[in-house]
């Protein structure tokens, strides 16, 4: 680790030894859903398209985190990445990079029965897909839309073209839907998908969030231990958000993601690409770096690699959601990119 700056052999380091190999790249702010701990019912003024990175821009800066920066995964978000007309064409061109990268999608389904075909073979290796209820009236209350049957029509469609395993990522929200957390274990067990539980965080565009409103991991696992055994999972979790549990001994597995009440901060591997071509270096971070501007005006890929690692090298020690002084971000969720 560099003690003053990050070096040109340095891939995207920080001042902590943390070393970013994971790439979230939103494709668009845009989203067809409304849930409620996203954004109000009504949306958010999108994007204008001239800030936007075009197809060529996006395919550029992912080149560059590959090639020179060692990045190793690439996960497409958004708002919803399916709504993106050139997805499949930067999907190509990414797995077509030299070393090739791990391409992940994560998105809430819709429309992916009809696209599942095209992304498997422009070389989509998995899928996550946000589902946080089973009850139709419930999907329409936290989306404000009656897009159920879409979803599970998607998560089908995942599963028959091998975008396995298929992970589903939910928020359970209390009063709303906490009571499902078992009902959505027992879908994900018998479809042979791994179930994520994500602790609710300050994302919303509403900044409404209540830490005491939240539905933590302790109390999701509680809920799940009433049905199954759950043992820790022996396998070595190393920098992924979810810790695994073992489901009546497995090989089935069940995880949480507790962002907020146990923080994975310390083994955080990813840097964050967004609509608009800002790089962000955490989740949480309130500031950002100008990837599109260097873009647009004529920088060399060097340059702007030089510029990413600087952007990384500060990243903070933790998101500091405990802290008094902590700050919401500016953005939303669908802004940032999951």
């Amino acid at each position: 680790m560099a003690t003053d700056r990050p070096t040109e052999a340095s891939g995207l380091v920080d001042r902590f030894g943390r070393r970013a190999t994971d790439l979230r790249v939103s494709l668009t702010d845009k989203c067809n859903l409304r849930c409620s701990y996203c954004m109000p019912p009504e949306g958010l003024p999108w994007l204008p398209s001239e800030r936007v990175l075009t197809d060529d821009e996006v395919i550029r800066l992912v080149g560059i985190a590959v090639e020179r920066l060692g990045v190793t995964e690439v996960r497409f978000t958004g708002g919803e990445p399916l709504l993106r007309r050139g997805l499949v064409d930067i999907l190509r061109a990414v797995t077509a990079l030299r070393p090739r990268p791990e391409t992940m999608l994560t998105t809430n389904a819709i429309g992916l029965e009809r696209l599942a075909p095209a992304l498997a073979e422009a070389g989509l290796d998995r899928v996550n897909v946000s589902l946080d209820t089973l009850d139709r009236e419930t999907f329409r209350r936290l989306a404000h839309r009656d897009r159920l049957d879409d979803t599970l029509a998607g998560l089908r469609a995942a599963t028959d073209v091998g975008l396995t395993p298929v992970k589903i990522n939910s928020v359970l929200l209390r009063g709303q839907n906490e009571h499902e957390a078992v009902a959505l274990a027992e879908f994900a067990l018998a479809e042979g998908h791994e179930l994520r539980f994500i602790e609710q965080m300050p994302l919303d565009a509403q900044h409404s969030w209540d830490r005491g409103e939240m539905v933590t991991a302790a109390e999701i696992l509680a809920a799940l231990q009433s049905r199954w055994s759950l043992t820790p999972d022996p396998a070595h979790r190393g920098a992924a958000p979810a810790e695994t549990w073992l489901v009546d001994g497995g090989p089935a597995r069940i995880g949480v993601i507790a962002s907020v009440t146990r923080p994975f901060c310390g083994a955080c591997d990813r840097t964050r690409l967004t609509a608009d071509g800002q790089v962000r270096n955490c989740l949480f971070a309130t500031g950002e770096t100008d990837l599109r501007g260097a873009l647009r005006s004529g920088e060399s890929d060097e340059e702007i690699a030089d510029r990413w690692r600087v952007a990384m090298w500060g990243k903070l020690a933790g998101h500091g959601i405990d802290d008094p002084s902590f700050l919401q971000p500016d953005r939303p969720m669908s802004a940032i990119g999951g």
